[in-house]
């Protein structure tokens, strides 16, 4: 069994491969770097959520399903924004639909050139929301990172030389000087904007019918479909001995586990799935060279390992193994209504996976290096080895996050 990194300190900074980006979350902020297709890292950063909620969600089990939840949400907005500042979909708009940008297009070789990094923050806002623009250069993160670095002049939409938004020209007094076609001009916004609605109305709708199915489809694959076998083999006479709760929770917990990995390996083989394991691969990365005390640049990142035992892999692992002992209690076999009960497990299903997950991430003891091996083994799927513009992204993200006291972010 491989051993642990040697690390300095165990941080509880946490973050998510995103489309082109990463997102890091620190105790304090949370921030997202993603790269656009024309080279440059778009920053946006907020305060962390959910640090000062109740004490009620931090109690042992409670806090799993509630981080859980939490960040299922803000995962999946996170992706969602990522998609958008990418530039990737207006890129595709542009080329008339055709095939997606290749990678080799994404970061341009610019983006590799020596050069400064130049920072533009947007204003906070009510939400505490900051957007930045870094023109990345690769000598620009290859040297320690710029933790005070003084940001640039705000961007400002246009104005006049007299300093003032630009307006419609005011007609003569007394006079019938030709006023413009405002009224066609207003029937085609007014037009434009119903369209707008009603193209954004069913793109909501779709995402949500979406969403909908794909979550009956993954009830019926990995819950109901076990039990249905299980209950179709033990008419074989020959398989009456294993008619009980033991195999039959080992029968589904071993074929859940078998479909989750055949779904990762599957999706492994697409290009832009592959390019976001790359992403999380720079993202444990840049996390193991922040825990051993290196300065974060992209020859430190760079010879970390991509295998991190606090991954949401290893969570995902943990959650199926720990399904197979808890459905041992379960001694209904009808299929739906097994898999109704099932459902009802999973916060205790969760809530004890983030606990084993939390363990893992403090402790180097011969039981964790067990537990986490499933999840490590299977992280050879979802991480890849990223490339150094990858690796700016992760680095770029994880400045922001990190808190001024040493302590904060402490396991």
């Amino acid at each position: 069994m491989a051993k642990r990194e040697k690390v300095l300190k165990k941080t509880s900074i946490g973050g998510q491969a995103l489309i082109e980006g990463i997102m890091m979350r620190g105790p304090e902020k949370t921030a997202m770097a993603v790269r656009h297709v024309s080279g440059e890292i778009v920053m946006e950063e907020w305060p962390t959520s959910g640090s000062r909620r109740a004490k009620f969600w931090k109690l042992p089990l409670i806090r799993g399903v509630y981080n859980f939840v939490d960040s299922m949400y803000f995962g999946y907005k996170c992706l969602m924004r990522s998609a958008e500042l990418s530039g990737l979909e207006d890129e595709e708009e542009s080329s008339g639909g055709g095939e997606a940008v290749p990678p080799e297009r994404r970061v341009p070789a610019e983006a590799a050139a020596a050069g400064e990094e130049t920072a533009a923050d947007g204003n906070a806002g009510e939400t505490g929301e900051t957007r930045e623009t870094v023109e990345t250069a690769g000598a620009a993160l290859t040297s320690a990172p710029a933790a005070g670095t003084a940001p640039a002049a705000v961007e400002t939409p246009p104005e006049t030389a007299a300093g003032q938004p630009e307006t419609a020209p005011v007609p003569p007094v007394g006079g019938t000087a030709a006023v413009p076609a405002q009224a066609p001009a207003r029937a085609e916004k007014k037009e434009a904007g119903d369209e707008g609605f009603l193209a954004k109305f069913g793109m909501t709708l779709l995402m949500v019918v979406s969403s909908v199915l794909g979550v009956l489809l993954a009830i019926g694959l990995f819950l109901y479909l076990p039990s249905l076998l299980f209950n179709l083999l033990m008419k074989i006479e020959a398989l009456q001995p294993l008619n009980n709760q033991i195999w039959r929770a080992v029968f589904e917990g071993v074929l859940r586990i078998v479909l989750f990995v055949g779904y990762l390996a599957a999706v492994s083989l697409m290009k832009d799935i592959r390019r976001v394991f790359q992403y999380h691969g720079a993202e444990h990365k840049c996390i193991f060279c922040y825990e051993k005390g290196l300065p974060l640049t992209v020859e430190n990142v760079r010879e970390q390992i991509r295998f991190h035992p606090r991954c949401g892999t290893s969570f995902m692992i943990l959650m199926l193994i720990v399904g197979i002992v808890i459905s041992m209690f379960i001694p209904i076999q009808v299929p739906i209504l097994r898999t109704l009960v099932k459902l009802l497990t999973i916060p205790l299903i969760v809530g004890i996976g983030y606990e084993l997950i939390k363990w893992a991430g403090r402790s180097d003891s011969l039981v964790v290096r067990i537990i986490s091996a499933p999840g490590l083994w299977l992280q050879r799927l979802t991480t890849k080895e990223p490339d150094d513009s990858m690796i700016e992204v992760a680095v770029a993200a994880l400045n922001r996050v990190i808190p001024e006291d040493p302590d904060a972010d402490r396991l």
